[in-house]
């Protein structure tokens, strides 16, 4: 009977092609192996609970200026920090809790981004009060044609901002929402299966249909 090899150790070098933002040879091993298992596991699957989506909303505003890199570094210190970013809760932070967040050196200390994604629980706390799921606002501006639509061929054919994305920000912000703006839009759409921008030749099999 013939075996079938195992799959490689995490730790082992695979050989996959990946998006050449996993860059081996600039990267630390412990980073790698991080931005590997994202990139792999995470980035691009398709996301629709509102709750796991308040999230990636949050870290995608603290990450604005900075390298994702810092922010997966410190994810389960944000996580930590935020009561599981926990919307009834973090909705409910008090200035107590502003000034406990911007003593945590855990987490990326910015008031501005802080006290955003509090206001932004509240937000988004009133909008499941009116019966308004964030999941499906933030899906209602997935591009249509987003599960035939041919991956990039290379890194230089992914955008930073798209017309969906503009109007995503204007819709979140006109909402109240703080530190969404085109770029950090996008980057969630991406982040969360909105749109496939794995290259061509990457191995992550392309997931199931946007919607």
């Amino acid at each position: 009977m013939t075996r079938t090899a195992p799959p490689p150790a995490k730790d082992v070098p695979d050989r996959r092609v990946r998006c050449g933002w996993i860059d081996e040879s600039r990267l630390s091993a412990e980073d790698f192996v991080l931005y590997r298992d994202y990139h792999d596991d995470e980035w691009g699957q398709p996301v629709h609970d509102a709750a796991a989506l308040f999230e990636r909303v949050s870290l995608e505003a603290f990450q604005s200026g900075l390298s994702w890199l810092i922010i997966l570094r410190k994810r389960e210190n944000f996580r930590a920090a935020f009561h599981g970013f926990d919307v009834e809760r973090v909705a409910r932070y008090t200035d107590r809790d502003v000034q406990r967040l911007l003593a945590d050196p855990g987490i990326v200390r910015n008031r501005a981004k802080v006290e955003a994604t509090i206001a932004n629980a509240r937000v988004t706390a009133d909008l499941a009060d009116q019966g308004v799921d964030l999941g499906e606002l933030l899906w209602s501006f997935a591009p249509a044609d987003a599960a035939t639509r041919p991956r990039p061929a290379d890194m230089s054919q992914i955008a930073a901002v798209t017309p969906e994305s503009t109007a995503m920000a204007k819709e979140l912000k006109r909402r109240g929402f703080r530190f969404v703006g085109p770029t950090t839009a996008y980057a969630l759409m991406q982040a969360t299966g909105m749109v496939d921008d794995h290259v061509a030749n990457c191995w992550v099999p392309r997931g199931p249909a946007a919607g």
